[in-house]
């Protein structure tokens, strides 16, 4: 009995001993799981920072949100998962092997002989669910890509009564991602009755060869029966085995989507040794050629030639896809020349920092973009350091500052995500303040006062020659009344220049500006 209070006492330690570090473990592997989880969006989320737009434009915004959350999760839970049993399950597998090749060698061989068959029913478990995870993931892309679309355009979707359709868009995108879940979880599945069958036939065997030698006197029944508890151990350790890989499988491909965002190559950098100051708003376009798809075959600006003095206010015309976008574009490089340079202040773009030479050219959007927040936080974003009075100039320049005193809160009001709570015309103009509150050298306006009326517009251009005129401005404008003031206008065809010169001269000298200019014309007497 002695023995007996001595070992029952020793494992009554051991117990209590494995209670606590079990519960450590599991504390310590939530906290590593979640940190990873938190420098893994991190450093992806940074590394979005960087990218150009050809680089955002590879990746659908709905599929970086998959990647950022869904992706990081999966990758998180196999983590936590590893970390708790990679260590416990292979000594627990090696010290009840060892032990069974103590107690009977003959017996211990039969796991060797069945251990192969286990691992091969694994890699075609693996080989067969890992594609239809990754085809998976991609089809949740998809359904997300169908959310966002729906949630932003809901007005859209009420307005031309196509909440059917887009509901049956969704249940077809949902359905494809069960069935594809479905056969995945199912091939998982035999992980269990693999291993299970695996075991207990080891378990038969043993049963059946032990006792034959128990009768023949070469095994006591003590053996055999610590035989099987140390089968039941390996039985559990190669569960845990198990676990781990169906996590990685599961894993593995987002594993290789979240790979796809941190390795991906930013195409625009800095430079060696930038330069941290950009002299005057000069603007010079040399011979530049541009293609999205880097071909040169295929580009949508050819041969610009272009030189624009500094303070000078240019208006550019030109039908839809003439390339007025991506000309003006380059200049802060938001894509990069495919040949060519283009140079600000006499300096090529490429050789300033790129935050020296962004803030210094801002551009307001086609599609303009306020962040959920008060108007005067959206200010912000164009000089965190800005005065009330300095917010207040910039928004009588944009015509802003009479709609923004008319609401009860003034400049305290909160705008909704999007912009959603104030109209079109509001939101060009918010965006149009907050880009003067930059104070940059060059200023380059992308249609952006398409959604206001004619006077208004006119209020707008004429504070711009006013009260910032040392600013070199670049008006791109469907509208002929938004740049015929301007110092020189630029018409493109096609992506090339059709024609420079101020108001009257391109009506004496441009048929193209002059069948523009006639149209609307007719349109406004009409």
């Amino acid at each position: 009995m002695d023995y007996v209070w001595w070992m029952g006492t020793l494992i009554l330690v051991c117990m209590l001993a494995y209670l606590a570090f079990g519960a450590l473990s599991g504390s310590f592997a939530a906290k590593a799981s979640s940190g990873f989880a938190r420098n893994l969006r991190h450093d992806m989320f940074c590394q979005l920072q960087k990218f150009s737009f050809s680089n955002i434009d590879k990746f659908k915004t709905s599929s970086i949100i998959t990647r950022l959350t869904t992706d990081v999760m999966n990758v998180q839970n196999a983590y936590q998962t590893i970390i708790l049993i990679a260590v416990k399950a292979p000594i627990m597998l090696i010290f009840a092997m060892t032990a069974i090749f103590t107690i009977n060698t003959r017996l211990a061989l039969i796991f060797l002989g069945i251990a192969p068959l286990m691992l091969i029913g694994l890699y075609l478990i693996f080989r067969y669910a890992q594609p239809v995870f990754t085809r998976m993931f991609t089809k949740i892309d998809r359904m997300n890509n169908v959310v966002q679309e729906n949630v932003r355009g809901i007005r859209i979707v009420k307005s031309y009564v196509r909440e059917e359709h887009e509901t049956e868009k969704f249940t077809s995108v949902s359905n494809s991602i069960r069935n594809d879940s479905v056969k995945a979880e199912r091939a998982l599945n035999f992980n269990g009755p693999i291993m299970m069958s695996s075991i207990y036939t080891a378990m038969l065997l043993i049963s059946w060869i032990g006792a034959k030698l128990v009768v023949n006197k070469k095994m006591t029944t003590g053996q055999l029966t610590i035989m099987f508890t140390y089968t039941m151990q390996i039985l559990l350790s190669l569960m845990m085995v198990s676990m781990i890989i169906v996590m990685l499988v599961i894993s593995r491909a987002s594993a290789a989507r979240i790979a796809e965002i941190l390795e991906e190559e930013p195409d625009i950098r800095n430079p060696e040794a930038p330069i941290q100051e950009v002299k005057d708003g000069s603007i010079d376009f040399e011979n530049v050629s541009f293609s999205y798809s880097k071909d040169k075959e295929k580009c949508c600006l050819i041969d610009i030639d272009l030189h624009i003095r500094s303070g000078e206010t240019v208006g550019i015309i030109g039908g839809t896809g003439s390339g007025k976008s991506s000309l003006v574009q380059l200049i802060p490089r938001l894509y990069d020349v495919t040949s060519g340079r283009i140079k600000v202040g006499g300096v090529d773009v490429r050789n300033y920092d790129l935050n020296v030479i962004r803030d210094n050219v801002t551009m307001v959007l086609q599609k303009n973009v306020l962040f959920s927040g008060t108007i005067r936080e959206n200010l912000c974003w164009g000089n965190a350091e800005a005065t009330d009075e300095e917010m207040r100039q910039a928004c009588e320049i944009a015509q802003a500052d009479s709609f923004i005193r008319s609401f009860p809160e003034g400049y305290d009001t909160y705008i909704e995500q999007d912009g959603t709570n104030v109209s079109g015309g509001q939101k060009q103009r918010l965006c149009i303040a907050r880009a003067i509150l930059k104070k940059p050298k060059i200023l380059i306006l992308d249609d952006s006062t398409s959604a206001v009326d004619t006077k208004t517009d006119a209020q707008i251009q004429k504070g711009f020659t006013e009260l910032v005129p040392g600013m070199t401005k670049l008006i791109i404008a469907q509208r002929i009344s938004s740049v015929e003031n301007a110092d020189r206008i630029i018409v493109i065809d096609k992506g090339r220049i059709s024609g420079i010169g101020t108001h009257q001269e391109l009506l004496a000298g441009n048929d193209i500006y002059r069948e523009v200019y006639e149209s609307q014309k007719r349109g406004g007497e009409e």
